[in-house]
């Protein structure tokens, strides 16, 4: 388990120090947390670890050491929330999360989320989608199959009788197609024209030839 201090004054607030083992407090260089200011001593205080506690002890300083603004004078058990102080420097002490704690929480909350969603009950359609459809040997045992997969001595329905006074013979006979007129195309009008101008004008021709020669003959 790692308890922790918190700063709270100075130019070290803010600042987290992990405990995880015993550790000497002081300005010394040697110290686990060193503290750089005139006030504290060279071995000002000692954190100790027994049992996963936290134990805070003055070392004989000159300004002594401080839980909750109380001067202790030995060995001092610290738990959450407590003030810590070393002279003026004060740290805040947070106690380790306890992975048992964590776990119930998580137990707690699943049970809490179990509790608020609804059970909806599924629709036949559901269960056929989970379920899938099972093959047709599977539907019926007594059903026989072919080779081809096609189920046997499965009856055909009949058709509906004919109501009495309808004569299937007297059929309407079909109607006699009406011829439709081709429209003429233009291009064919036009050849047409010009065919005639031809003719008439191979007439004209001819009356003047004839007129031409009666003319010599009587003359």
């Amino acid at each position: 388990m790692t308890w922790k201090i918190h700063a709270i004054t100075d130019d070290l607030a803010g600042q987290d120090i992990a405990i995880e083992r015993d550790m000497l407090v002081g300005r010394h260089q040697s110290a686990d947390i060193v503290l750089q200011a005139a006030e504290i001593s060279r071995k000002h205080a000692a954190f100790l670890l027994k049992e996963d506690a936290l134990w805070v002890q003055d070392l004989g300083s000159s300004n002594g050491t401080f839980v909750n603004d109380l001067r202790i004078e030995q060995e001092t058990l610290l738990k959450q929330d407590d003030i810590v102080q070393f002279a003026s420097l004060k740290f805040l002490v947070l106690e380790p999360v306890r992975a048992v704690d964590v776990a119930a929480d998580i137990e707690a909350t699943a049970e809490k989320v179990t509790e608020d969603v609804e059970v909806v009950e599924k629709t036949p359609a559901q269960h056929m989608n989970e379920q899938g459809i099972p093959e047709l040997k599977e539907r019926d045992a007594s059903i026989q199959l072919t080779r081809d997969g096609m189920p046997t001595n499965v009856g055909i329905p009949k058709p509906a009788p004919i109501a009495e006074g309808i004569d299937l013979t007297a059929v309407k006979p079909e109607p006699a197609p009406v011829p439709v007129e081709q429209p003429i195309s233009r291009v064919e009008q036009e050849k047409e024209a010009q065919k005639n101008a031809s003719v008439g004008l191979i007439s004209l021709i001819v009356l003047v030839i004839l007129a031409i020669i009666a003319w010599v003959l009587f003359k």
